[in-house]
C-alpha cells in the first residue's frame, strides 16, 4: 500500500559539491542530470544509455536483466519532460511489466489537484493519500470515491496532520502566494511517523505575457523520537517546467526534475514540535534548491546565449572589462607599496576582472 512505505534512497546530499552531486553512503559517488532542457541531451560515459538513440535504448532495455533495466528505465525517466510523465511511464511500463510497481514507486509525478466534497477545500492527489482508485481528502480524513477498506489516519497522527494542513497553508501563501498544498502522514514503527508534503503551482499566463510554467515540489520524510531528539530525513524532489513563446524568439520549453536527501537531528518538546522542525527543513531544502535551478541553470542558459550572440558589442565590452583590470590593479600596487596587507577585497575584484 502506498502509504504504508516510504522510499528509502540511502544517501545524502552533499551540497557542497557540484549541483548535480549526491554521496551515497554505501556506494561510490553517482552523479545524476537532474535538470536539462527539452532536448536530447549528450549521455555520461559510464551511463547505461550512452551513445544511442530513445528508440535503440528501448531495444536495449528489453534484453538486460531485472537490476540492470530499473536502472537503465530510472535513468531514461530523468531525461524526459515532467509535461509527459504519465504518457511516459505508460509506454515504460507497457515494456517492462514486470517493474511496474518499482517504476512507480521510484518515479514522482507531477500532482493533481481534486475537491474535497465534504468541506469544498481543495487538495493534492499522489500516491501518498491514493488507495486503489480513491483519494483520502487531508481535511475530511474520507476517501473520494467511497473506499471502506481504505486506510485513514487516527490518533495523535491524524492530530499532527491536520495541525501541520495548516500550518503549511500558511507557509504556501508565504512562498507561493497561491497555488495548493497538502500534507499526509502515517505512523511507522511503535515510536516514529512518516509522511509527504506537497506543493503545486500552475502559472497560466495569459495573451500578453505568453508565458505559462508549473512548479511541483513532494517532499517525503520520516520522524523518529531519540529520546529528547527526533532524526529527520528527507528526500525532496522538484518539477518544473517553463514555456515561452514569443514571435520574436519562437517555442522555448525549459523543463526537468531535480531530487535531493538530507538527514538531521533537532530536539523536541513535544509532539508540536515536528511540524516547526520539520518546516524547517522543508524551508531550508527548497531554499537550496529554488538556487540551484536559478544560479546554475536558469544563469548558465543565459551565459551560453551570451557567449554564443552578444547583445551588446564584444569589442566594447572587451575594451571595458580591461579597463576595469587595470584600475583594479593600480588600487592593488598602491595598497601594496603603502604596506597595507588587507587586499582580499581587490583580490577579488582582480578575479572578477579576469
Amino acid at each position: 500500500m502506498a502509504q504504508a512505505c516510504l522510499r528509502d534512497r540511502s544517501c545524502v546530499t552533499d551540497f557542497s559539491g557540484p549541483a548535480n552531486t549526491i554521496v551515497p553512503y554505501n556506494q561510490n559517488i553517482a552523479k545524476t542530470q537532474d535538470f536539462t532542457p527539452e532536448t536530447e541531451p549528450d549521455s555520461p560515459k559510464d551511463s547505461p544509455i550512452s551513445s544511442i538513440s530513445y528508440q535503440d535504448f528501448f531495444r536495449k532495455l528489453l534484453t538486460l536483466k531485472m537490476g540492470d533495466q530499473l536502472d537503465c528505465a530510472l535513468d531514461l525517466m530523468r531525461r524526459l519532460s515532467p509535461q509527459k510523465m504519465e504518457d511516459n511511464l505508460s509506454k515504460l511500463v507497457n515494456l517492462v511489466p514486470n517493474l511496474q510497481d518499482d517504476i512507480l514507486n521510484a518515479v514522482d509525478q507531477p500532482l493533481k489537484v481534486k475537491q474535497c466534497k465534504k468541506t469544498g477545500r481543495d487538495y493534492l492527489v499522489s500516491e501518498y493519500n491514493r488507495d486503489g482508485d480513491s483519494t483520502r481528502s487531508p481535511w475530511s480524513n474520507e476517501y473520494d470515491p467511497p473506499y471502506p477498506d481504505g486506510v485513514v489516519t487516527s490518533g495523535k497522527v491524524r492530530l499532527l496532520e491536520e495541525a501541520a494542513n495548516e500550518a503549511f497553508n500558511t507557509y504556501r501563501e508565504m512562498y507561493y502566494e497561491g497555488g495548493y498544498s497538502s500534507v499526509y502522514l502515517w505512523q511507522k514503527g511503535n515510536d516514529g511517523f512518516a509522511g509527504a508534503v506537497l506543493f503545486k503551482k500552475v502559472d497560466e499566463g495569459g495573451d500578453k505575457r505568453k508565458t505559462k510554467g508549473a512548479w511541483d515540489s513532494v517532499h517525503v520524510f520520516s520522524a523518529g523520537e531519540r529520546g529528547r531528539n527526533a532524526h529527520y530525513k528527507l528526500t525532496s524532489t522538484v518539477m518544473l517546467y517553463t514555456i515561452t513563446t514569443k514571435p520574436e524568439l519562437g517555442d522555448m520549453n525549459l523543463s526537468g526534475n531535480m531530487t535531493r536527501e538530507f538527514d538531521v537531528d533537532y530536539p523536541f518538546e513535544d509532539q508540536q514540535a515536528h511540524i516547526a522542525n520539520i518546516g524547517r527543513i522543508i524551508e531550508d531544502m527548497e531554499l537550496k534548491m529554488r538556487n540551484l535551478l536559478q544560479e546554475v541553470y536558469f544563469n548558465k542558459t543565459k551565459d551560453i546565449v551570451n557567449d554564443l550572440r552578444s547583445i551588446d558589442s564584444l569589442i566594447e565590452a572587451n575594451k571595458q572589462a580591461e579597463a576595469r583590470r587595470e584600475l583594479v590593479e593600480k588600487i592593488f600596487e598602491a595598497n601594496r607599496e603603502a604596506g597595507k596587507e588587507e587586499n582580499r577585497f581587490v583580490e577579488k575584484m582582480l578575479n572578477i576582472s579576469s
